[in-house]
């Protein structure tokens, strides 16, 4: 398996799936738009409403997960990242992720108090393709 071939399609995908656990110990899964910012296989920032429900799942319990995929005419490719996911709401964290057209969700911009960072740290991962699966550390 080569990382750096998992890096680069991680950045090509355009949806990330992003899973937290609620209170009674469930899975819950939503999908985003891809990541904000992605250090390495390490590291990955996206932007939400700090008035979320997965907000207040991850101040509960970090434990998440991440998933991308890319469904071709034959090939199969998905890649899920495991570790913790924190809720930053300093501004030096809101200010490193925030894009122009933010204002339309936030409306009082990058000091809205309903913007925040979520900050995905993987421990661990899993790649499928061609049918087979390979899991790896980070």
């Amino acid at each position: 398996m080569d990382i750096e071939k998992i890096r680069g399609f991680i950045r090509r995908q355009k949806v990330a799936f992003i899973c937290s656990v609620d209170g009674e110990g469930f899975p819950n899964v939503k999908a985003m738009l891809r990541p904000r910012k992605i250090d390495g296989l390490k590291y990955f920032y996206f932007s939400t409403n700090t008035s979320s429900m997965r907000v207040k799942q991850y101040l509960n319990d970090p434990k998440a997960s991440i998933y991308f995929y890319h469904k071709g005419l034959i090939k199969y490719v998905g890649v899920m990242l495991t570790g913790t996911m924190e809720v930053l709401t300093d501004q030096e964290s809101k200010n490193m992720i925030w894009k122009k057209g933010d204002k339309l969700f936030y409306k009082k911009g990058v000091t809205d108090p309903d913007y925040c960072v979520l900050k995905f740290t993987a421990t661990k991962g899993r790649y499928y393709c061609d049918l087979k699966t390979e899991s790896f550390d980070i």
